[in-house]
């Protein structure tokens, strides 16, 4: 039979053929088939050895163990916490302190990256090279030496409490760590917390409302009159209506130590001030390569319009750069996340510490703590990578790409 005369394959099973083999076909499909028995007869292997290993050292697995009493104390707890509380609220006290270091390290490590971003960007020379300066010096020292830094060299070195530096009467910074005012909640904290929600919510409608007529109608509405309006008066008629939403419990020095108050543990703001300014190094970096990938033409045009450097900068520049900083700016999210483990060298009580460390060298169950501890980091990761992707996709709609 010729070349010619050979009848071509059925459309659906080339299809089927790149689809399972790839560029290789049929043969890339067996290797692919293969490579999958060979990660499943590895891991069967290690779970064997490891089950062998626990029973030659009688050791019981499962998760039983989180029904267990505790019986220690963690330094700071978002939720209700004692030493006679069982291991599963352990995990969640870790879990809460990871979770809250992180998002106050994710916010105040962009806000700083920001403005350093721009500051290295500006035309002031002074200000572009302390800018500078402060890149290469934070990005260079390792994490871990800054965070022992904050903690030993700066709060640790501050007077006690009876010495203690005071603001307003109502803070208080000592090596205790920092004193605030604590708030408590009333009857009327529902209400006002509803009508607070309802206000941000209408306040970003008439923030795209006005964006819109903007961009279709190039008719300029300014919104700042009815966002402050929405934000005080709604809150402040439920608060006439249904009382004092919060009343505020100050500190007092009560013979070498505060009483009442709401107590910010030095470890706390030395972890979040190391995050914060080390990520902020790097994301500055990030936002300055995506300011300068756009062309220079988009600023002159936009200051040519009458417009200044700010709102050029923030309603043509950075909205086109923003599609080049958010891939790498999520990677630097993720990195402070799990950075945040090294909270264990300060005494910080995060997951890691409390929960990977005093739980699993109290109880060595470590093949289940490590793998709870594994697959939360892993779902703090999924959950950061996806909000950061829906964002880029309303970001790319928004802008037409």
């Amino acid at each position: 039979m010729s070349i010619e005369s050979r009848s071509p394959p059925p459309q659906y099973a080339l299809r089927l053929k790149r689809a399972l083999g790839g560029r290789a076909g049929w043969g890339g499909f067996v290797l692919q088939i293969l490579f999958v028995l060979i990660l499943v007869w590895i891991g069967y292997e290690i779970f064997v050895n490891a089950r062998a290993n626990l029973e030659n050292q009688r050791i019981t697995s499962g998760f039983g163990f989180l029904n267990n009493t505790a019986g220690f104390d963690v330094s700071q707890s978002l939720i209700p916490y004692s030493g006679s509380d069982t291991y599963t609220r352990v995990f969640f006290v870790g879990l809460l302190n990871t979770i809250l270091v992180s998002v106050i390290g994710i916010v105040f490590a962009t806000v700083i990256g920001f403005i350093v971003a721009l500051g290295r960007l500006s035309p002031n020379w002074l200000m572009s090279r302390v800018a500078g300066g402060y890149v290469e010096l934070i990005r260079n020292l390792p994490l871990l030496f800054q965070m022992l830094f904050w903690y030993l060299a700066v709060l640790a070195a501050l007077p006690g409490p009876r010495q203690s530096i005071s603001l307003f009467g109502a803070f208080f910074l000592s090596n205790r760590g920092l004193i605030i005012p604590r708030p408590i909640g009333q009857a009327g904290l529902e209400p006002f917390m509803v009508a607070l929600l309802v206000a941000i919510v209408a306040s970003i409608f008439v923030h795209y409302y006005a964006r819109r007529q903007l961009f279709e109608k190039g008719k300029a509405i300014k919104i700042w009159p009815i966002v402050l309006g929405l934000l005080i008066g709604l809150p402040l008629v439920t608060a006439l209506l249904f009382g004092v939403p919060v009343t505020v419990e100050m500190p007092e020095l009560k013979g070498f130590n505060f009483a009442g108050g709401l107590r910010v543990i030095p470890e706390l703001v030395a972890l979040a001030v190391a995050l914060s300014t080390y990520t902020a190094a790097f994301i500055a970096e990030i936002v300055r390569a995506g300011i300068m990938s756009v062309h220079k033409g988009q600023m002159e045009a936009g200051l040519s319009l009458g417009l200044g450097r700010g709102r050029v900068l923030r309603l043509i520049v950075i909205p086109q750069a923003m599609r080049v900083i958010l891939p790498p700016l999520t990677n630097q999210y993720l990195n402070l996340t799990k950075n945040s483990s090294l909270a264990v060298a300060i005494g910080y009580p995060d997951l890691v510490s409390v929960f990977a460390g005093t739980t699993l060298s109290q109880t060595g169950q470590a093949i289940e703590i490590i793998a709870i501890t594994m697959g939360v980091y892993l779902a703090l990761s999924l959950l950061t990578s996806g909000i950061m992707s829906f964002y880029n996709w309303r970001l790319s709609r928004s802008l037409g790409t």
